[in-house]
């Protein structure tokens, strides 16, 4: 009885694991590039234009440096990303 039970149990984890994984593997969700965007672009003197790339280069590596300017060593993504021109494309 006690090995059915266990083998049941085992098995509902294991289902519930395997449905619920995909959902909750989405720790850099919009909202994450959103608040981490405004706090990169605060101090920006063109702020859409900030946003709006910063939160491109938010999607595309998963990461923003801190503060606003510098730090771009945290995130080597963010930090190697380019324009056309070979100018950085992140801000």
């Amino acid at each position: 009885m006690k090995l059915l039970f266990l083998t049941l149990l085992l098995c509902s984890l294991l289902l519930c694991s395997s449905v619920f994984a995909p959902t909750m593997a989405q720790p850099r969700s919009r909202n994450f590039c959103e608040g981490k965007c405004k706090g990169r672009c605060n101090k920006a003197a063109v702020w859409d234009r900030c946003f709006k790339y910063c939160g491109i280069c938010c999607e595309e590596c998963q990461c923003v440096p801190s503060g606003t300017y510098g730090n771009k060593h945290e995130c080597p993504c963010y930090r190697d990303k380019v324009n056309n021109k070979g100018k950085p494309k992140c801000p």
